[in-house]
């Protein structure tokens, strides 16, 4: 539904009823249509006023903000002249350690309210019927609730808004702490688990057999033990003495054990 911001009165000029005993009723009408165009030009100057003061209002908080802007460009660019990044160094860390910028300008807040409101919507306002009288019923209801916000409330959105804003927080908050719960006791919980059902499955099974599991095959101590002839070779089934180990420097390779054997078959 389109709401009309300003309305001229009267709208229709040579309209209405003549009065009785006018000898010239020609000339009536006529009277009659200037003075309601010259009230239509009241009205409408008025109007104008209100258009041309909204505009100034308008132009003068544009010319502030404009003026603030200009003011911390201004400095801006007289430090920026100043910098000197041969002299000053900034490392990363000082610049993670500096707070983030945070704009001081102060959002509009309830825009449309009864201080805003215009001077032509508030003469509209105050032609309007007013709301039945049902405050006078409030004593008597049991839930002690205002008998004429059932009719009318303007605060209705607001506090339906503040219910959903509310509750969003809240719901921000719970995801917050549940968020918070450390990783180690989850791990924790995880290893305990685990071992629990490694225990049970030991007690309902006792016949199982325990695997061995296979020792980490080692290449270089393959490669010394077949260095050795087979008779001075190490057995295998007794746990190898740390003098069998050589260093990586003393390490023998299959050609140079070949040729040992060969200087000492020669």
């Amino acid at each position: 539904m389109p709401l009309v911001k300003r309305s001229i009165e009267p709208r229709h000029l040579c309209r209405g009823a003549l009065p009785e005993g006018v000898s010239s009723e020609l000339e009536c009408v006529t009277n009659s249509t200037l003075a309601a165009i010259i009230k239509q030009l009241g009205g409408l100057s008025r109007h104008a006023e209100d258009i041309f003061g909204e505009l100034f209002n308008e132009a003068n908080s544009f010319y502030k903000r404009m003026s603030s802007l200009q003011e911390k460009v201004d400095l801006l660019a007289v430090k920026v002249t100043q910098l000197d990044s041969t002299v000053e160094e900034v490392s990363l860390q000082d610049i993670n350690m500096r707070k983030a910028f945070k704009s001081s300008t102060i959002q509009d807040q309830q825009v449309v309210s009864r201080n805003s409101i215009l001077n032509s919507v508030m003469e509209m306002y105050q032609r309007c019927d007013k709301p039945p009288p049902l405050n006078i019923l409030t004593p008597y209801r049991d839930d002690k609730k205002d008998g004429l916000k059932f009719y009318t409330d303007p605060s209705y959105f607001f506090n339906l808004w503040k219910e959903k804003m509310l509750q969003a927080t809240e719901n921000k908050r719970k995801e917050k702490r549940r968020q918070k719960v450390p990783v180690c006791v989850c791990v924790c919980v995880c290893v305990c688990v685990c071992a629990c059902m490694r225990e049970q499955k030991h007690l309902e099974d006792p016949t199982r057999e325990v695997k061995k599991v296979r020792k980490a095959r080692n290449r270089r101590q393959e490669w010394n033990m077949m260095a050795y002839d087979k008779e001075f070779r190490p057995d295998t089934r007794l746990t190898p003495s740390p003098y069998h180990g050589i260093s990586s420097e003393g390490s023998l390779s299959p050609d140079r054990s070949a040729k040992q054997s060969t200087e000492r078959v020669a």
